[in-house]
């Protein structure tokens, strides 16, 4: 060790025995570490939270309980809407290295609840999933027409319009029920410009998301559609067949569609 070496660490040392001395006098901690307030279960909830987004685990029917706290904080608190905008970022990644054929056939599928407009309002009297699935409670949320656009969402759909893809608007509503509610809905959130909105028809009553929406894209497909890419919040948004080039799921823990 040199002699600058050998100044600087005494010199260190001394400050940390002057520290001690001074804070064993004064009663005071020499570096005292900041309190940070903690959701009750945070760790655990963290766990299960990517766990369920993974798709590790399937079929639970609700939030556990004392992940309420939790839930509602990664919702409403600034995380989510984070999460999201990073997601469209990789995107938007995606989208600007696809070079489109010009003949008006390359298309993008986009799924609408919590993804183009969201139900956080609604699930918030639902205790963010705690409680069981209310399906009465949930159309007579839908029926109000007052899901809001998820900005970064909206922001991305336009791009996609912009740029030339033909954008497929594909929810598991009821046509006949929902249709013209859910048509002015996303109209007066600001997507306007889309291919199609297609919803849940007769044909399809009873029939399972994944099923339900692999033969919409399979419809596509045979109308000459090339699916560039496909967004959604559940994983059975994005599997079965003809899901696209890349699929990209949003976060959502307050609920599972089986």
């Amino acid at each position: 060790m040199n002699i600058r070496a050998m100044v600087q660490r005494t010199q260190e040392v001394f400050i940390l025995v002057y520290l001690t001395l001074f804070s064993k006098a004064t009663g005071l901690k020499p570096y005292p570490k900041p309190s940070l307030p903690q959701v009750e279960g945070a760790a655990f909830c963290l766990s299960w939270r990517l766990a369920v987004e993974t798709d590790n685990v399937r079929a639970w029917r609700t939030v556990p309980t004392q992940c309420l706290r939790y839930i509602e904080t990664y919702m409403i608190g600034g995380q989510y809407d984070r999460d999201v905008d990073f997601l469209i970022g990789q995107i938007l990644s995606y989208v600007n290295g696809i070079a489109l054929s010009g003949d008006g056939m390359d298309a993008w599928i986009l799924d609408v609840d919590d993804t183009c407009i969201s139900n956080v309002f609604y699930y918030k009297s639902k205790r963010y999933g705690c409680d069981p699935y209310d399906p009465s409670g949930f159309k007579a949320w839908a029926m109000t027409g007052g899901c809001p656009a998820i900005p970064g969402m909206l922001g991305l759909f336009s791009k996609l319009v912009s740029s030339g893809f033909k954008v497929f608007m594909v929810t598991g509503r009821d046509e006949e029920t929902l249709g013209q509610v859910t048509t002015e809905n996303l109209h007066n959130q600001g997507f306007v410009g889309y291919e199609r909105l297609i919803l849940r028809t007769a044909a399809y009553k009873g029939q399972g998301a994944v099923a339900y929406k692999s033969n919409i894209r399979k419809q596509l497909a045979e109308e000459g559609y090339k699916i560039w890419g496909n967004v959604g919040d559940q994983w059975s948004d994005l599997q079965g067949d003809f899901v696209g080039n890349r699929t990209f799921k949003l976060p959502n823990p307050m609920y599972f569609v089986p």
